[in-house]
């Protein structure tokens, strides 16, 4: 199957910001997602707890945004999204929480103009996995750890493979119950098929490796579950 294209992927996200618009559901097709919020964004604060600056790429409707501002509520944030509905969505709702400023940036995170070396906390929930060949995940990689603060940390939270087959299998018919369980064999199959023509997730050794290679001085990992994923690293 041919995969999508960026602009049927922003096209199928402005037509789906409803969904993903709540802090307690808006992710719901991942296992763990209200853990994966809250552990990603606590980890966040323990690492960089007088942080002023937060980029969100791929913010979608603002949901780790909003977890973040709950623990940090003076970090100015900048939100990056390649969905303009999305992006404004995720303004409208992270403006009425923050103390700081809320800036909004419209693009691809590979090539939208960020400035080098001037956040504290990067978070990329769900959007790494839309990266496609090994080398735009080295060079997306890289650029996330150019645009931070030394001492800064990029914290991800997303779908993955996994490294040894058998377990590959396992981890997704394990995701593929969970669907099940949220909405029935005739959601599995349609979010089974957008992950099939949207995503080309890498396993969470790839990614950690990778992170290493470019230049982070520590990598962790700060929850996994069957195929989804919450780790970090710190510059």
């Amino acid at each position: 199957m041919d995969k999508a294209s960026t602009k049927e992927i922003e096209a199928r996200f402005d037509n789906d910001v409803a969904t993903f618009s709540n802090l307690s559901t808006g992710q719901s097709a991942l296992i763990d997602a209200p853990l994966l919020l809250e552990v990603t964004t606590e980890a966040a604060r323990r690492i960089a707890p007088n942080a002023s600056r937060l980029l969100d790429i791929g913010c979608g409707a603002g949901n780790f945004t909003l977890k973040m501002l709950e623990k940090l509520p003076n970090v100015h944030c900048t939100l990056v999204d390649l969905s303009a509905r999305m992006l404004e969505r995720a303004v409208e709702r992270v403006s009425q929480v923050s103390q700081a400023d809320v800036e909004a940036i419209h693009g691809d995170l590979r090539t939208v103009e960020l400035p080098t070396g001037s956040f504290d906390i990067i978070l990329a929930g769900a959007v790494l996995h839309h990266l496609r060949t090994d080398d735009d995940w080295q060079s997306t990689f890289r650029r996330l750890y150019s645009l931070l603060r030394p001492g800064g940390c990029l914290l991800v939270s997303d779908l993955v493979l996994q490294d040894v087959p058998e377990l590959n299998k396992y981890a997704w018919e394990r995701f593929a119950a969970h669907l099940d369980d949220l909405g029935g064999e005739a959601y599995r199959k349609e979010h089974l098929k957008a992950v099939e023509r949207e995503d080309t997730p890498r396993s969470l050794l790839y990614q950690l490796r990778l992170m290493l290679r470019v230049g982070f001085a520590q990598v962790d990992v700060i929850h996994k579950n069957a195929c989804f994923a919450s780790f970090c690293g710190i510059k």
